[in-house]
């Protein structure tokens, strides 16, 4: 009876002892990352425009302001490139703050808050009673590269010129309750990066996009005004 007691205990204290030496080598393994230990993206925002042609008409109706429309590549938080005219590809540890678009569409009607030009606008969560609403379509968002660039970056670009900035905007304005397209227009601009560094490539595109909400802003107040209704316009001073 002692004897097999012993052989137990033996076999439970090799047991331990088995069980011991693989967590020790769990935790002094290093040899493989764990997914999400890797170094954070760096979160980049953009900001609304702030001004505007003075000639601009002051106007009484309400505007709802949609999400923008885009292709898969460019609905997303990631920063997007093309080096490729058949490849969309993107920024490593570089995202915006939320999804393009939505980002878009915040920075749009902070523009036209900005302008001081229109009674009322916002987004479509809100539950505005739109005269008008805003349909934008975003068709191109990304850094364009004239080359292929290296596989390995490590060591930087080297000679690779800066890319350009492209943003391209379809939209088109429609006129409620009737939901009657009165004007539509596309807005596209490019701007040349300045460095291949990052702080430059996000200035680049917060000047584009800049320069087409400002036309954006300045065309919808315009034609919606130019669109307005008479007996519309006495209805809402009533």
């Amino acid at each position: 009876m002692t004897f097999g007691f012993d052989q137990a205990r033996t076999r439970r204290i090799q047991l331990k002892g088995s069980l011991l030496a693989v967590l020790l080598f769990l935790v002094t393994s290093c040899s493989f990352e764990l997914p999400g230990s890797g170094a954070p993206p760096r979160m980049y925002i953009l900001t609304p425009k702030s001004t505007f042609s003075e000639t601009l008409p002051k106007v009484d109706w309400q505007l709802l302001v949609e999400v923008p429309q885009s292709p898969a590549g460019v609905n997303t938080a990631r920063i997007a490139l093309r080096d490729s005219p058949i490849e969309m590809r993107y920024f490593d540890l570089a995202n915006w703050t939320d999804l393009a678009p939505k980002m878009i569409q915040t920075l749009i009607v902070e523009s036209f808050e900005n302008s001081e030009k229109i009674i009322a606008v916002g987004r479509e969560a809100i539950g505005l009673r739109a005269d008008y609403i805003l349909k934008t379509e975003l068709r191109e968002f990304q850094a364009e590269y004239a080359q292929r660039l290296p596989d390995n970056t490590d060591s930087g670009l080297g000679n690779v010129p800066p890319p350009a900035i492209r943003v391209r905007i379809n939209a088109k304005l429609i006129k409620m309750p009737r939901r009657s397209i009165v004007a539509s227009k596309n807005f596209e601009y490019t701007v040349e990066a300045t460095a291949n560094s990052m702080e430059a490539i996000i200035g680049g595109f917060d000047d584009a996009l800049g320069k087409s909400m400002r036309r954006l802003v300045e065309w919808t107040l315009t034609n919606g005004e130019q669109n307005d209704d008479p007996k519309d316009k006495a209805a809402r001073r009533r």
